[in-house]
């Protein structure tokens, strides 16, 4: 039998748009949509607003809701009610025909899932993986130090020999090579290093050494490629919304190591906890307008003409470091460059 549990359900309803300045709905907003699987915030949000990261402004959310929004499940109801002149959203739980805009506590069962912010399987790897580290952090993890007939380049399927994984450690690991340093553009602080992901292994028999199975390779393996243990993955539902304060910073890595990506792809920002960035955080890219030679027609003119900088994107803010963030590209109409501006929109 399903234990329930409680979970806190606070409902809002939409004030005045006139009341949130420049908020926009969508030219073909739905009257009411009815939460399905596989649905996200960003998804559902950019149903109604043309800007989907100003979704708790119409909910109005507080700090802990934004943190926490598990309060949308598939099945529940968003109606936008029209009837008093001004638009209204309403959330009805379980697609009930009435709902009371006040605090109240329902049971759910435990297997129940909120939906998430974005979708879980384009960052869940970034999650569970430490992917920014500190200089020779991953010298203190337990290494490959060889394999039965000799092989040097190992892959999926493959058993090997890691030093010192003893009884009572965890079974799962993840395989990782020291990367590239992550700099800061101007004052070419180093950030962090990049750990490079290899692939994954599981502990067949604990010991010094210890035997491992390579359940996964996405590149190659070799001795003296280092093991971190895995942990569980937990996907954040914070609500997408903008920072308070004026955040610029700049595109720095892209996942893969190419120079340009698209919508879908995730980013490495400049900017972390130590600047105010958080989870859940929207910010919008930018790409540096060109410095261009004046019209030979006009002589007015400096030299050089800037050019002004371009909006063309806007990332989702889902994992952050003190130094560092990760994004994940949500819009963009042309391709993310290293070194393009990310600000608060």
């Amino acid at each position: 039998m399903k234990k329930p549990i409680l979970a806190l359900i606070l409902l809002f309803g939409l004030s005045s748009l006139s009341a949130a300045a420049n908020i926009e709905m969508q030219d073909h907003h739905p009257d009411h949509y009815v939460v399905v699987k596989g649905d996200t915030l960003w998804g559902i949000a950019g149903k109604f607003l043309k800007d989907p990261w100003r979704w708790p402004e119409i909910w109005k959310m507080n700090k802990q809701q934004i943190k926490n929004p598990h309060w949308i499940y598939p099945g529940d109801l968003i109606v936008l009610d029209m009837a008093g002149g001004t638009p209204v959203l309403r959330l009805v739980k379980g697609g009930a025909d009435t709902v009371k805009l006040s605090p109240r506590v329902r049971a759910e069962p435990i297997e129940a899932r909120a939906i998430p912010s974005i979708p879980p399987a384009e960052i869940g790897p970034f999650l569970s993986r430490p992917l920014v580290i500190a200089k020779d952090e991953l010298d203190k993890s337990p290494y490959i130090i060889g394999t039965d007939d000799g092989r040097v380049i190992l892959g999926s399927g493959n058993p090997a020999y890691v030093q010192a994984i003893r009884e009572g450690g965890g079974r799962r690991w993840h395989i990782y090579r020291p990367g590239k340093a992550l700099k800061e553009p101007d004052s070419d602080e180093t950030l962090g290093y990049e750990a490079v992901y290899l692939g994954d292994a599981k502990v067949t028999r604990y010991g010094e050494p210890a035997t491992v199975e390579i359940t996964k390779a996405v590149r190659e393996i070799n001795i003296g490629d280092r093991l971190v243990e895995a942990k569980e993955e937990v996907v954040n539902a914070y609500a997408p919304h903008a920072p308070e304060k004026d955040i610029s910073g700049r595109v720095i890595s892209a996942y893969g190591g190419v120079a340009e990506v698209g919508k879908g792809s995730t980013i490495t920002l400049n900017k972390g906890t130590r600047d105010g960035l958080e989870i859940g955080h929207v910010l919008a890219l930018y790409r540096h307008g060109r410095s261009i030679a004046p019209s030979d027609h006009d002589t007015s003119s400096p030299d050089t003409v800037k050019l002004p900088d371009e909006r063309y994107g806007l990332v989702f803010v889902f994992r952050v470091f003190d130094k560092l963030s990760y994004a994940l590209v949500m819009q963009s109409t042309r391709p993310v460059q290293l070194l393009d501006d990310v600000r608060t929109p």
